[in-house]
This record gives C-alpha cells, structure tokens and sequence, in this order.
C-alpha cells in the first residue's frame, strides 16, 4: 500500500493536503466506510457531515492512521499516511479526549510537543523566544492565556474543548483535523472557533472538520462532503450544493393558475401568508411579470437562499 500511495503523489496537485481514494472498512458484518473519495487543499476548510453512524469518524482515523484500511489509498501533505513524518505535521482533536487533571494547561501543551517531537510555533524561525512564551500564546489563541498555570481538573468542559483546540494546534501543523470541535462549547466559544478557523485558512493551513452543528459548518467551509451510510451521497463547494434559491412571495387574489405556473418554475410551499418557490435567481422578474398578468397581487419578493440543513436533510431523505 505504501508504494502505491508513493508512485501517485508525482501525479497529485501541490495544493493537496489531504488525498484519499476509495477507503473501504467494514467491522464484522457492518460497512463503516465504502469507496469514499476526496480531497483537502492547502488553505482550504472542509467540512464532513452526515448523521450518527455515516462512518466520519472512521474515515478521520483512517487518514490519521489509528485504523487501518481494508482498501482504498490515504495520502497526508504529499506522503502517504503511514509516513510518520507526514503526522508529524497534522494536529488532531478527537471527539472524545481526555488530559492528565494533575498537569496545568501549559504542561499539557510541553508534553505533546515532546511527543511530537516538533519545536511549539515559530520557537525554529525566531531562536530567541522562550517556549515557555510559545505555549502562553497558543493558549492566549484558544482563549485560555489567564488559566496557563492552572490544573487541568478544575476546567469546565468548554476549557476542556479549548485545551483540546490548543493541543491541535501547539506544533504549528500544516493540517488540522477537527473531529466536533465546538461540542461543549457556549455561543461565544463557538464564535471564537470560528474566527481561529478562518485565520488558519488565511495562514493557508489545510482543516477538516466534523462536526453535527451545520451553521458553523456553513459559516467557515469552503467544500462540504456528506458521508450516508459509509458512502460519500453528495459533495461540493457550497454554491454547488446550494444552488437553488428561494423567493418568499406575498401575493394576494392567488388562483389555480398561478399557482400552476409557480410550480413550473419549482417547488412552491406556504409559510403564512407567504408564497416560498424555489426558483433560479434570473427567473424572478418574469415570474412577477406573468403573476400580475394573471391578475395577482404581488405585495413584496424577498430572494434567498436554501440552508445547508434544508440541502442536507434532501439529500439524506432522497437516499433514504
């Protein structure tokens, strides 16, 4: 498997920071993973969603090498997953986690650098800072700078999640895998989340990230894979995957006829007294015009667009 993985990554694009290719895992008689594909660019976020059970989960330990593969190809940062120096470059935070409650945050943070034998931050590029300083800046960026000395056993959950963040990121890695890293936390952490997510793209660090809260997902993520199942039921940029837009119609003196060519254009629902049709943007003055030929009262039109949720419950129900 190795040697296959190294006679592709000649043919792999630069920007690939993570690339597999049909992963298959089965556990006795249940399929967790079946002939999923995809792709992680360098500064690029991705987000992995599907319901409890998709196999998500198992296709993070698969890239991470805590599972091994019964087919399919994994390649990290250009090398092949089992290439140590290629984790060595890949912060991970697990769903489920636990730290040593007698050690303080900042112990924590120096013990996964030894672990991953690399320098914390940017200690390689500027010798002259202390990594005792390094650390206390990790934990400023996770928001936990006034609890560095603290032990880990008193944390909440929530600083518990934000440690956790810290430790992804202590090493400086070019890829970080997030497996539900807003789970435990409150608005304003999952708002923080989000801001780090976006300054590591713009860093140009690769992310994947699983997680069951779609309106963060939303905010941050430039692709979206959907896992059903073990399969891979839809991918794609969010503009693909959310193509279709929604116009909310108030109208009034509605008669079958306008109805029907309402419904031409796609599906038409009510929500109060509101008329809400699914219908490409470039549709809608014509849609009014003909509406009001027909003797409709149009009172406003409001564009939108489906949310990720809506576009996500489609999919799964249509493979259902």
């Amino acid at each position: 498997m190795i040697e296959a993985a190294e006679r592709l990554v000649a043919g792999l694009p630069p920007a690939a920071a993570v690339w597999c290719s049909g992963l298959r895992k089965r556990y006795r008689r249940q399929t967790a993973v079946d002939d999923v594909s995809f792709t992680v660019g360098r500064g690029e976020v991705v987000g992995l969603l599907g319901p409890n059970g998709a196999g998500k989960t198992t296709c993070i330990k698969i890239l991470l090498g805590l599972v091994r593969p019964d087919a399919g190809e994994v390649l990290l940062l250009g090398r092949p997953a089992t290439d140590p120096y290629a984790r060595t470059r890949v912060g991970y935070l697990p769903e489920l986690f636990r730290y040593q409650p007698w050690l303080t945050a900042t112990e924590v943070l120096a013990l996964h650098v030894r672990l991953s034998g690399v320098p914390p931050r940017d200690q390689r590029v500027r010798p002259g800072r202390s990594p005792a300083r390094d650390l206390r800046e990790v934990l400023g960026q996770v928001g936990l700078a006034d609890r560095a000395g603290d032990r880990v056993g008193a944390f909440s959950k929530g600083m518990q999640q934000r440690l956790g963040l810290a430790v992804a990121l202590v090493a400086r890695p070019e890829l970080v895998v997030l497996d539900e890293p807003t789970s435990a936390l409150d608005p304003l952490g999952r708002a923080d989340v989000r801001d780090l997510l976006l300054g590591l793209r713009e860093q140009g660090v690769a992310v994947l990230l699983n997680s069951h809260l779609i309106g963060e997902v939303e905010r941050v993520c430039d692709r979206v894979v959907i896992l059903d199942r073990g399969k891979v039921a839809a991918s794609g940029t969010l503009d693909e995957l959310l193509g279709r837009t929604e116009i909310r119609l108030r109208l009034t003196e509605v008669d079958a006829a306008a109805t029907a060519r309402m419904e031409a254009l796609g599906r038409v629902r009510r929500d109060g007294d509101a008329y809400v049709v699914e219908a490409p943007a470039d549709a809608v003055p014509g849609l009014v015009a003909e509406l009001v030929g027909l003797g409709v009262r149009v009172h406003s039109v409001e564009p939108g667009r489906i949310s990720l949720e809506e576009r996500l419950l489609d999919i799964l129900r249509g493979e259902e």
